[in-house]
């Protein structure tokens, strides 16, 4: 057995890379003795932590595109093994997916813990150092919530791992004790944060308390969720948060950074490295033949036809979400003739168009390794946690006036252009009209669906609601999926893992 393919040593010694305004080249290799000198020295591990979210092995494409397969919004048009059992709830513990996002995703919450056990070392007043450090705190909080939603219990490790025969008998925590833990970090990054961060890619106060609003609602707290959310409505101005008056620069990545609406993002900033830390999100999701961005898309994640047909074609957000019009190998088509690409998988329906539009000057072929900010939480979701929660509470005058904060801005349309490359401006609508009478859940995660569609947060919210049995079948977006269980809800452990640890159990079902 090869010992250095165990998971628990990923978390031995980690790659610091930057991300966002940081570093853009590898500086080595973390070595715990004597390392951490300052609080720069934090701050790198910091860096390495929040930079393994940009690797196609997590958000570039591993873990991004199964949330979408796994949503009732987007369809595979692929034959790959892996995406098919993602695709059809036909998932199995030797999925290649889960097996390269897994330890991805552990080697950030190493990198995390190394910096909060380094940052013991440094010598210098705590009101110096823990602002840092509570960036730290945060990522893993945001690693171990990805986890914790995917697989229910998961191994907690909270410091850095050197005895490798005891870290590969470890057991899996309780999903309880998991969220407990992510709601102490969440509130130790709380205390310590700045209201803002020069870049949205840094955690903030705001980022903080809006995934601490996010947690709270996935666990129906929803006082406490509401309490969250609303301070941080209370204090958008401090938090230098607001809606974008543009839906379309969300997906810009020219003018993202100027936008007031991402509370915590990750950020691609032209980064390309050999292990492949960049963004694949863009061709995953786009056309074929597509004439944009030196080769097109390679159409593997596609929404189905109705998607779009139930969505009111008045809706500004319909027309930013997706293309219904491209320039394919020289001929400009509506959706119906997407096929002329001549490709066994390029499907004659209209395609994600939020990544490929605006992907930024940095972008390489197929726009990958572009320069967004993907948001991972922002504004928009924090006023309809806000809106969710009020509905549980029996607030419904709150609720209408957070929904529809966030079904106005809608209404304003923008700049914007057409899988074409046509530029054009969607005039202001009167669609969607704002929410009147008793609002529901099913109101505010329909208007979530819309809201943040193909940005990973479907899945999720399926999950959250336990409603795979309401969107999976004959009369759902993507029609009947006859091996959807209610075992569904939670992933399969990967095979690899429990086979070299015995103390690691499978969930139901797999």
């Amino acid at each position: 057995m090869k010992i250095y393919k165990y998971l628990f040593l990923f978390l031995v010694s980690i790659s610091i890379v930057g991300c966002s305004d940081l570093e853009e080249e590898p500086v080595g290799l973390l070595s715990p003795e004597g390392f951490f000198q300052t609080t720069s020295d934090i701050q790198t591990a910091v860096n390495g932590a929040l930079t393994h979210a940009i690797n196609e092995q997590f958000w570039g494409r591993k873990l991004s595109i199964a949330l979408m397969l796994r949503s009732d919004m987007v369809s595979l048009a692929s034959n790959e093994t892996r995406r098919v059992e993602m695709e059809e709830f036909s998932t199995l513990a030797s999925n290649g997916m889960i097996s390269e996002f897994w330890p991805r995703t552990y080697q950030g919450i190493a990198a995390a813990n190394q910096a909060i056990a380094g940052a013991e070392d440094v010598d210098v007043d705590e009101s110096i150092k823990n602002p840092v450090t509570a960036q730290a705190y945060f990522a893993r909080a945001f690693y171990y919530f990805h986890l914790v939603r995917l697989f229910g219990a998961v191994p907690y490790i909270s410091e850095p791992i050197t005895d490798v025969d005891a870290a590969t008998s470890i057991s899996r925590t309780p999903a309880s004790e998991v969220y407990d833990n992510i709601i102490a970090d969440l509130e130790f990054a709380k205390t310590w944060l700045p209201d803002t961060q020069e870049s949205r890619a840094t955690p903030s106060k705001a980022a903080a308390s809006s995934y601490l609003a996010l947690v709270y609602l996935t666990l129906g707290e929803y006082q406490n969720a509401y309490d969250e959310a609303t301070e941080v409505i209370s204090n958008a101005g401090a938090y230098n948060l607001a809606l974008d008056s543009n839906f379309q620069n969300l997906f810009n990545a020219n003018v993202i950074d100027a936008s007031s609406e991402p509370i915590f993002a990750v950020d691609y900033n032209n980064f390309e490295a050999e292990d492949n830390a960049y963004d694949q999100t863009a061709p995953m999701t786009g056309i074929r033949g597509d004439d944009r961005n030196l080769g097109g898309g390679w159409s593997v994640a596609v929404p189905t036809l109705a998607v779009y047909t139930t969505w009111d074609e008045g809706d500004y957000r319909r027309a930013v979400s997706l293309d219904d019009r491209a320039s394919i190998n020289g001929t400009v088509v509506d959706y119906t003739e997407f096929d002329i690409s001549g490709h066994e998988f390029a499907k004659n329906v209209p395609y994600i168009a939020k990544y490929m539009r605006y992907p930024g000057p940095f972008a390489r072929a197929n726009a990958r390794a572009t320069s967004h900010n993907n948001s991972m939480i922002r504004y928009a979701e924090v006023l309809l946690i806000a809106a969710e929660a009020a509905v549980e509470l029996g607030n419904n005058d709150a609720a209408l006036m957070y929904v529809n904060q966030v079904r106005a801005r809608a209404r304003l349309g923008g700049a914007t252009k057409t899988g074409a490359d046509e530029e054009y401006t969607f005039p202001p609508s009167a669609v969607p009209a704002d929410l009147t009478g008793t609002v529901t859940v099913d109101d505010i995660l329909e208007e979530r669906r819309l809201e943040f569609a193909f940005e990973g947060i479907r899945w999720y919210d399926i999950v959250r609601r336990q409603i795979g049995n309401e969107v999976f079948n004959s009369s759902g977006l993507e029609g009947d999926k006859p091996f959807f269980t209610s075992d569904d809800y939670l992933l399969p452990l990967p095979e690899d893992e429990l086979e070299r640890n015995p103390n690691l159990t499978q969930n139901p079902g797999y």
